[in-house]
């Protein structure tokens, strides 16, 4: 039985919370944002009848977790996009406290979406169905409902089917949390995305040596890269360490030989996907022209996202700009989408002296013996010296300051600031560290230290969603 329809409040949400977002200063100008409302993982992620979708989790009609649909963007280049009508709401019995993440797929020629139904009960326990929906002509989706209930030996912590295909079957694999409390991945297998079989753990908790790994791990995304498959995934639960794992929960990658027929991943150590302060539920897209593409929310949960200035106006949270995934010599690397350099206007050599801080994509090569200091408005800095990079803050509830850390030799830099966010690629995408920033503008970048010889920078111009 279908729920009431909460339409007429999304629109009058939309109508009167767009304008608000739009006029505020830490609105981006060139990265996915929410009209109005709260914004988080990136859904969906696909290439489809010659166009890009994402799909992301979106409350319009407040800035918290609590109602969560699938909102849809849509684009035949991948800097220009269009909005979509609003693909799934929470309005079955099924799905009812939310439509989770999940992923899309070409099914014969249908564009199908592949979702976790959260449901919660009044005794404070839950359950988790993975559905289906399938596209219609006008753009709107169809829910097929559920084809997976909530597996045995598993708490009702189990979402984020991200599917692909391989040699005409399809497979899942699904985060999870098993009775022990403890964080697994699981791999499924189908004949038609319809009736699903268990093929057992994969990676997680007491897998490949993992003693310690968390409580439970989310998003979930396994896929060739090189010579490797490549899993990236959200273990919630990991111990900090002193320069690693500093927030809330974190994104990380590991790499290994996974083997269809006998359903294994044996896999190295986990590696942290990004340094910085805000990154988080990363999914990826194989294009047609081979490149392996990925996008991040830039957000992380339960920290503190509820203490940002843009709640005053009514919107919160961004994505990442797009990035290309290469693997080499062991290591993942992050560059950004090549695409993005159309966004450039003309180069400008760096000069002595401050400059107004705008939306802009840096370049510069560093000398490991010569310290370097980029102050991002006040707000944020980054400090290079021959150990690497600490990016500090202010934290958003208290004077303390927060730092992150990249330890390695920094050659290279390449830094892409929008109107509250700030992504540092080191090395050519060795490294990487995301940040949202939330100066008061009119405000000021000011570069401290030797300046390289190499420092170019180019004003970005706006890329709105249409």
């Amino acid at each position: 039985m279908s729920l009431p329809s909460r339409l007429p409040a999304i629109l009058q949400a939309v109508m009167q919370g767009q304008p608000r977002a739009l006029a505020d200063s830490h609105y981006p100008r060139w990265h996915h944002a929410p009209v109005t409302g709260l914004m988080n993982d990136p859904n969906g992620f696909v290439e489809f009848a010659g166009r890009y979708h994402l799909f992301y989790q979106w409350n319009p009609l407040a800035c918290d977790h609590k109602f969560k649909c699938w909102a849809h963007w849509s684009s035949d280049d991948l800097l220009h996009w269009r909005h979509e009508p609003i693909a799934l709401m929470p309005d079955e019995e099924y799905d009812r406290n939310g439509c989770y993440s999940g992923s899309a797929v070409d099914n014969h020629g249908t564009l199908t979406l592949c979702y976790t139904g959260n449901v919660k009960f009044d005794d404070g326990s839950r359950t988790a169905w993975q559905c289906l929906a399938t596209e219609n002509a006008d753009g709107t989706f169809t829910k097929l409902g559920p084809v997976l209930p909530l597996p045995e030996g598993y708490t009702g912590h189990v979402r984020d089917p991200k599917v692909w295909q391989h040699e005409g079957r399809w497979y899942m694999v699904l985060g999870a949390q098993d009775l022990q409390k403890r964080g697994k991945v699981l791999l499924f297998s189908s004949a038609d995305l319809h009736q699903w079989s268990n093929e057992g753990e994969i990676a997680g908790y007491a897998i490949n040596g993992l003693d310690d790994a968390g409580y439970m791990w989310e998003c979930p995304d396994l896929f060739p890269l090189g010579d490797q498959h490549v899993l990236i995934c959200c273990p919630q639960g990991v111990a900090r360490e002193k320069e690693r794992y500093l927030n809330t929960y974190p994104a990380v990658w590991m790499a290994g030989a996974f083997d269809y027929e006998r359903a294994t991943f044996q896999h190295g150590e986990l590696h942290e996907l990004d340094a910085g302060f805000e990154f988080y539920a990363p999914q990826t897209l194989q294009t047609s022209d081979g490149r392996r593409l990925l996008v991040g929310w830039m957000g992380v949960p339960d920290g503190e996202e509820m203490r940002q200035p843009t709640l005053a106006n009514g919107w919160i949270h961004q994505m990442t700009c797009l990035r290309e995934l290469e693997f080499i010599d062991g290591k993942l690397y992050q560059r950004p989408l090549r695409e993005l350099t159309a966004l450039r206007d003309e180069t400008h050599v760096w000069q002595d002296g401050p400059l107004p801080l705008s939306p802009m994509e840096i370049a510069l090569d560093t000398d490991r013996s010569e310290a370097l200091s980029i102050d991002f408005g006040g707000a944020l800095t980054l400090q290079r010296d021959a150990d690497g990079i600490r990016l500090m803050r202010r934290s958003l509830a208290s004077d303390e300051i927060h730092t992150r850390y990249w330890r390695g030799e920094v050659r290279s830099l390449r830094i892409f600031i929008d109107q509250s966010s700030v992504e540092i690629f080191i090395n050519d995408g060795e490294g990487v560290m995301s940040s949202r920033y939330f100066p008061v503008y009119p405000a000021q970048l000011v570069v401290t230290g030797k300046t390289p010889g190499a420092f170019c920078y180019w004003p970005l111009r706006t890329c709105m969603v249409e």
